[in-house]
This record gives C-alpha cells, structure tokens and sequence, in this order.
C-alpha cells in the first residue's frame, strides 16, 4: 500500500508531507483547494508524462516520492529484480520534475527510466474515475483480469507451457524441413563433392607438416652440390691428400740422412694430412645427413598443390576442407534420413497441438464459467448504484484470436446500460456517472483477485447523492477491507464510510502566495468537514447533527 506521499514545489504545493494507512481514505475540500493537483503529483510518481507546468512557479524543480509497503511475494519485485533494482524494504518511488521540462526518475534510490516507473507504479496503484482510460476499460487486460478472478493461475500455466513446447517443437521442424529442402536442391553436386574430398582425404594440419617438410627437402637440395664439389675437392681427382702423403714420406726417409733439417716441414705436412682426413670424414657426414628422396620431394608438393587447388575449388581455406567435407557428409545424410526425420517431427508437432488444444480447450471452458459468475457479482452490485437497468457482459471468443501462450481466446467486457441498447466498450456505452459507478462494480466483484494493493478514485461519486452515494461509500468501504482505498469525494456519505479522513484547504500565506494544504483530521475537525459537506458555506446544527448520524452508522458498520 501507499504509506507515505512526499511533494515538494508542485503547483500550490509548496511542502507536503502525508502517511496513509490501510482501509479507506478519504479526501476532501472545497472546490479549487487543490485534490486535482494532488493526484497529478501522485500520477507524476507513478510515471505519468512529465509537465514543466507543474513546478511551483518561481522554483527551479518540484519533487514527489512515493513509499509503499509491499508484501515480499508481490510480482513487483520480481520486475525491480529483472531489471537489476534492489528490492530490499520499502518501493520507494522519486520523480524530480525540472522547469525547464526536464525529469529524472529513481526507484529505491536507483536511476530509471520513466517506462520502468510505469510499470511498477501500474503494479502498484490503479486509478479509477469519470474519464479513466486507464485500468478496467482497456480491453487488452480483461483476460488477464477474468483470470485472476476464476483463479485461473495453474491452468494458464498448463497452457503456456503446452505453447511453449508446441513451438519449439514447430521452430525445429520447421528448421529441418528447410534444410533437407536446401539440401536436397544441391544433392548431385554434394554427392560429387563428398566423393572427391573423400579420395583427397584432408587431414587436420596437413598443409603445415607438407610445407615445412617441403621446405627442408628444397634446403637440402640446393646444398647437395656443393657437398659433391667439397667431396671432389678432398676425395676426387683434384685433391691434395695423395700428393702430400707422398711428399711427407720421401721427406721422413730423407730426415734420417740431414737430422734436424726437415723436421718442422714433416710436422707441418702431418698436419695437413690428419686435417685433411678429417675433412674427408666430415663431407661424407654432411653428404650422409643431406640425402633425400627426390621423389618424396614431389610427392609432397603434388599432395600440397591438390590440397590447396581443393581449397581454392570450395572456396575455403585447407584447414576448412576436412570440416567442409563432413558437413557435405551430413547434409547428404539429411537427404537421405531426412523423410524419416521429418516424419518423426511432424508426429511430435502434430501431438504437441494437440497437448495444447486440450488445455487451451480446458481453460476456455473454466473463462466461460467464469465470465458468467462475474456477470452475477457485478450485476449484483449495480442495483443499489442506481444501475438497476443495466446488464454487464464478460464476452469470451473462442478462435477468434491465434493461438498464444494466453490460450485461444479474447476477452472484453461489455455494458447494456438501458433495455433496447445495445451493449458496448464500457468508454463508449455509458456517461461518466454510470462509468464510475460500473467499473466500481466491477472493482468490487475483483477486489481479491487480479488488483493493485492501491486504489484510488477520484470523484466517482459526482452526480449522485443520497441512497446511491450512500451505496458508493459501502462499496468502498469494502473495498478496503481488501485493500488500500483513496477516495477524492464530494460526497459526505462516502466520507463518513472512511477509516481515514484527509482535508485539503487552501491558504493565501501572502497577497501573492497561495498554498494547498493537506493534513489528516480528528473526529471533532471531521464532523465540521462532513457538516459543511451537507450544507454548504453556513453549517448549521441540523447539518451537524446529520454529520454525526452518518458517522455513528460509519462506526457501528465498522464494529
């Protein structure tokens, strides 16, 4: 419920502070002090259209919060907790309206959007009266409204679950279908492909081996000659060794005959000879480490060249050919499965509609019983509202809306307000008195199931007076017993029905300076209220004395 309203610079308001409580509230004042600015404040903080008009002249910006207390179960959480708004305590609502028509819009002390603040403020408070367009004369919501009150929530569950699978169901039938037909439009050329691809046979990283093999045969052959020169140079018919072997032993057998003379030229000669050897040793190593197959050379490249062609053929990459060859593997295999598969699917769609036909089935039935016990609770209430002519419809259509997770039907209410009318939208048939009396009724047959925790209603009983405002206050009154009631009423027998009663008066602090005032009255304040109420500008004693019977039939109804 609302339990407490703060605004700031809103119009005539210039500092308002008020708490509520649950029950009845009632809302009062002389004409022009101010109770149509109030709710505009009150719309402003559920998220109605932002209005520069509405800032206190002279000020730069007005303010109005809004703090309900809210059950921990109540879906408005949930929607906070969606869009990421911490749900803790109290829902507290700020609206700050600027002169210059900018607005800013914070949820529990968060940052939101005008569009989230509608939502909630829709979750939390309705408002009813002579022009509302808002709450139980919008068509679009009276399915959900005749669901609350049949108490259909299980079975519509049944039912949007049966939709959901029935569509994915259908989405995935759909999907195979239109694969097996694309498939089957190519099949000639997925058949050559696969075939062709299936001889190539693509390994994952291939080309990288074959390109770094080939890489080090191509080294390999461009040193081959020059290890065949070197090996020319120590081992064939050019090298030295022979020659300088024989020079050394003439040499040593010299030596013996001229000691000391050519012993620095056979340690020299020896030298070159050993490092000559070794030289010879080193070239047949590098010449054994250099040898390749020249025909696994071209094997290499003509597997690599296949593999790219392929690539360029199919127009992927060589790493992509074996995956392109397997998904050509499965798109055959759809063809050649595909008439079974999409038997199968077609029997699971076909059974999934059924599924759904039934419960939807199920739950229209149970919208029926349900259209006509509303009709009976409205009708019940309307004679006493002086509506005692008028007939209420709770019209179901079977078939007329496509399938939805919401079932197979679409809902309306519709009122007959005289014999020999003809019955319509509720907006259309019936004049703003009998408006605000019909969607009374109506509030009252739904005030348990399907309603915001807040209600108010602004002047709903213009036009009317006596028994049937009388009947308008009892209505309220039982409204409140449900849930939280704020009524703006010219009307001293719903006033006196109130649990709660708030005066709003207007006061001239200066020549220039008019403010609008709202505080909450005792019984001595509330009994002068409902007298002037009776009588007008000059209260008299009968007019009291009225006021007090209203109020004492108030307190007895109430014990």
């Amino acid at each position: 419920m609302l339990a407490h309203l703060s605004i700031r610079d809103i119009v005539l308001i210039e500092r308002l502070d008020i708490d509520f409580g649950a029950g009845l509230s009632a809302l009062t004042g002389e004409t022009g002090a101010g109770k149509s600015i109030l709710l505009d404040a009150l719309s402003l903080a559920l998220g109605a259209r932002g209005d520069a008009t509405l800032v206190r002249e002279g000020q730069a910006q007005g303010q109005i919060t809004a703090v309900f207390d809210v059950p921990a179960a109540h879906p408005v959480r949930d929607l906070l907790r969606e869009n990421v708004v911490d749900d803790d305590g109290d829902i507290i609502l700020r609206r700050i309206q600027s002169a210059d028509g900018r607005t800013r819009v914070f949820i529990n002390d968060q940052q939101a959007s005008v569009g989230l603040m509608r939502e909630v403020g829709r979750a939390l408070v309705e408002l009813h009266g002579q022009h509302d367009e808002r709450a139980l004369v919008d068509p679009a919501a009276h399915r959900d409204l005749l669901d609350a009150f049949g108490g259909h929530g299980k079975d519509l569950e049944l039912v949007r679950a049966a939709f959901a699978e029935w569509r994915a169901i259908t989405r995935e039938l759909e999907l195979h279908r239109a694969r097996v037909d694309a498939a089957s439009r190519e099949a000639e050329y997925l058949r050559a492909a696969v075939e062709e691809l299936g001889v190539l046979d693509p390994q994952p990283g291939e080309e990288t081996v074959l390109a770094e093999r080939r890489a080090v045969m191509m080294r390999a052959e461009k040193t081959a000659s020059d290890i065949i020169d070197a090996q020319e140079v120590l081992s064939g018919l050019r090298s030295p060794l022979p020659d300088l072997s024989g020079l050394l032993r003439r040499l040593e057998r010299k030596a013996e005959s001229v000691p000391g003379v050519f012993d620095d030229v056979i340690e020299a000669l020896d030298a070159a000879v050993r490092s000559l050897d070794e030289a010879q040793i080193a070239i047949e190593r590098a010449a054994s480490a250099a040898e390749h197959d020249p025909g696994e050379l071209e094997r290499a490249e003509e597997r690599l060249f296949a593999l790219r062609a392929a690539a360029r053929k199919h127009s992927v990459s060589v790493v992509d050919l074996a995956k392109l060859r397997d998904d050509m593997a499965a798109s055959l295999a759809d063809i050649d499965a595909g008439g079974e598969r999409l038997a199968v699917l077609e029997a699971t769609t076909e059974a999934k509609k059924a599924t759904y036909d039934a419960v939807a089935g199920d739950l229209s039935k149970l919208r029926r019983q349900a259209a006509s016990s509303l009709r009976s609770a409205v009708e019940a209430e309307l004679p006493a509202l002086k509506l005692e002519n008028a007939i209420f419809h709770a019209d179901v259509a079977t078939g007329q809306a496509t399938p939805s997770a919401d079932g197979i039907d679409t809902v309306e209410f519709r009122v007959q307000t005289n014999p020999g009318t003809r019955a319509g939208p509720i907006m259309k048939v019936a004049s703003g008195g009998e408006l605000s009396r019909i969607l009374l009724a109506l509030k009252v047959a739904l005030a348990d199931r399907g309603s915001a925790p807040t209600l108010v209603f602004d002047e709903i009983d213009t036009g009317v007076g006596g028994a049937v405002a009388d009947a308008i206050g009892q209505r309220l009154m039982r409204l409140g017993s449900e849930v939280q009631v704020l009524s703006v009423t010219h009307a001293p027998q719903v006033a006196a029905r109130a649990a709660a009663h708030y005066l709003i008066s207007k006061t001239a602090e200066t020549p220039n300076k008019v403010v609008t005032a709202v505080k909450k009255i005792d019984e001595a304040a509330r009994l002068e209220e409902i007298a002037r109420m009776l009588a007008g500008e000059t209260i008299t004693n009968e007019a009291r004395a009225a006021a007090g019977k209203l109020l004492q039939q108030n307190t007895a109804l109430a014990s």
